[in-house]
């Protein structure tokens, strides 16, 4: 008998409709799904606890304790990607421990425990802490393809991870690029291996080999598949629930799940789909085997377009492909999830546009020392003097990367505190974890993008245009064509895209060269000055390192940035003083827009 890991409120919404399904369209089926005796069900984790509070004014806390409520018989699960639990960036083990604490107690059972580069002294707190207090820790590891990444060291370190008290282990292949052979060879040499605890095969549809390797891994003797309920299936999401059960059937791999409750949860999800139609891609739905030869993943790949669009650099594009394995190969073949993917991705842009690491982000000095963990493969002395400089040896980290973190807990809870936020004791984690876009949730000025009663959006909703203007771009106008004439504009061109980065997308307003600036945009950050210093990105005002009437020079960090989740650091491109600061700690900023006046 096989068992299914149920995805449709996590990675499956995650993949094909960027995280957007509000609580209110899940709990409505949860009984039905209760039923069916899924081994698992995740809920929780991943994107699904920064989009609720970033984009739909929902507390992931409170989704958790009514989905627990509504699925009192099946187990449920979250993504916990080690010391960065729902970030990208290492926390202390302080914030990972009460993080768990808390998510256990509202709802949580078992907890799938990820690194990015599959770094084990990274994951040891967090398994430990999800068994102190009564979880299941599934252990995973991120499945990539490399000279380093063999069968051999797959089998060793599940055997270590079984050791480390794991209660199941995962093979979690977040590109869909598995082969049914890969599949094969290394569940099959982890029983010959004498692992007793369960395996679970994770995987995304992309490459369409994953019904092969499925089929594969029953063979092998995998004890859980990951699947998602069918219309929020396919393409860069999971294969379809419905269609494992009946290819299992009357077989010894038999999942046994009633297939008339399956046929009640697929009209349901129906419905959902087209409720959410603002938010198709077709790229998200269909098959790109492509990925099994540049290995990069979908999300990965539209961050690339993204980044090399910003620079007017789009026609670099298979320059870039090319450079991103080599840039992989120099940082020692790290697995391309995120946060690693971006480091490489933008390294390889940089690269192309400016020469081999003539450029080197402030992401990829971190990588090499050693502050995301320890790279899978060898790095050459020569990358490590290029991107360190002459004295590197200084430079690396030997311990596990939260080592050198203070405690943060009662430092978060106390400014909390003292702004009177504080409501439950899972604030102040919120907080912690996302403290501009957290805060602001907390605060209660975050607004819902839309709501459940607001959908499906009409054809000419600011939210729909993105997905109008990319399927008919020979009819320019065509969303603004259900207004009247007396509300036309000339400025109907359409200024918003939306950009999809590792999985998600994003609104994105931009100004075209010689049009307006809308008249919406803040008057606080102009678009031109003299000595004016411009964001390079999209983001949110982490920390402003300069005040006003400072002397900087070329290169002084000034601030620093959240953007794609990522804290970034810009720094001025003039010399001279600080005469004025446009921004403030918690804004918004676009591309373009001048940050401060140096002169």
């Amino acid at each position: 008998m096989v068992q299914l890991h149920e995805q449709i409120f996590r990675d499956a919404h995650q993949s094909i409709l960027a995280t957007r399904m509000r609580t209110e369209d899940m709990l409505p089926i949860c009984p039905v799904i209760d039923k069916i005796g899924f081994f698992s069900f995740e809920v929780w984790g991943g994107a699904t606890f920064d989009v609720p509070i970033r984009y739909l004014n929902e507390d992931p806390w409170e989704r958790l304790k009514k989905m627990k409520s509504a699925l009192p018989n099946t187990p449920l699960q979250m993504l916990e990607r080690a010391m960065n639990i729902v970030a990208y960036w290492n926390f202390p083990d302080d914030i990972v421990k009460k993080f768990i604490y808390y998510a256990k107690k509202d709802g949580c059972d078992y907890f799938r425990v990820f690194d990015a580069l599959n770094d084990l002294r990274n994951m040891k707190v967090p398994i430990e802490a999800v068994k102190e207090v009564g979880g299941h820790a599934q252990g995973s590891l991120c499945y990539t393809i490399s000279p380093v990444h063999t069968v051999e060291r797959y089998v060793d370190d599940f055997r270590k991870l079984e050791k480390m008290g794991c209660d199941s282990l995962c093979i979690k292949d977040m590109a869909g690029m598995i082969s049914p052979k890969m599949a094969y060879d290394i569940i099959k040499e982890c029983k010959d291996a004498g692992i007793k605890i369960p395996i679970d095969l994770h995987s995304h549809c992309t490459s369409g080999m994953t019904g092969m390797a499925y089929m594969r891994a029953c063979e092998a003797g995998v004890d859980i598949l990951d699947t998602a309920i069918s219309p929020i299936s396919g393409g860069t999401g999971q294969p379809a629930t419905e269609s494992v059960v009946a290819a299992l059937k009357g077989t010894e791999y038999d999942t046994s799940y009633d297939m008339n409750l399956l046929m009640e949860c697929r009209e349901y999800f129906l419905k959902i789909w087209d409720k959410y139609r603002h938010l198709h891609r077709q790229t998200a739905l269909k098959v790109d085997p492509s990925v099994t030869v540049h290995q990069i993943p979908g999300g990965m790949l539209s961050n690339l377009v993204f980044q090399l669009e910003q620079q007017g650099a789009a026609d670099k594009y298979n320059e870039v492909l090319a450079e991103t394995p080599r840039v992989r190969k120099d940082l020692g073949y790290p697995p391309l999830v995120t946060p690693t993917s971006q480091v490489v991705g933008v390294q390889a842009v940089m690269n192309v546009l400016f020469g081999r690491y003539k450029k080197i982000p402030k992401e990829t000095k971190d990588y090499v020392k050693g502050m995301y963990g320890k790279p899978p493969g060898e790095i050459s002395k020569e990358i490590y003097k290029t991107i360190l400089g002459p004295k590197w040896k200084d430079e690396i980290i030997e311990c596990r990367p939260s080592d050198l973190l203070e405690p943060m807990y009662k430092k978060r809870k106390d400014e909390l505190e003292k702004m009177g936020l504080v409501k439950k004791p899972e604030d102040v984690i919120t907080y912690a974890i996302y403290p501009q876009v957290g805060l602001k949730f907390l605060k209660g000025e975050a607004n819902p993008e839309f709501t459940s009663e607001q959908l499906p959006l009409p054809f000419n909703h600011p939210l729909t245009r993105a997905m109008v203007n990319k399927y008919f771009p020979e009819h320019k106008q065509i969303w603004i064509e259900t207004e009247p004439p007396e509300a036309r504009k000339p400025a109907s061109i359409p200024i918003e895209f939306s950009v999809e980065v590792d999985g998600e997308a994003y609104e994105v307003k931009v100004t075209p060269t010689g049009f307006a600036v809308p008249s919406a945009a803040p008057a606080v950050k102009p678009k031109e000055i003299e000595g004016g210093v411009k964001s390079s990105m999209q983001g949110i005002i982490m920390k402003l390192k300069v005040k006003k009437g400072d002397k900087v020079k070329k290169g002084d960090v000034i601030l620093t940035i959240e953007a794609m989740k990522m804290e970034q650091e810009l720094t001025s491109d003039l010399e001279g003083e600080v005469k004025e600061i446009f921004v403030k700690e918690g804004d918004s900023v676009q591309p373009g827009d001048v940050l401060m006046q140096v002169m």
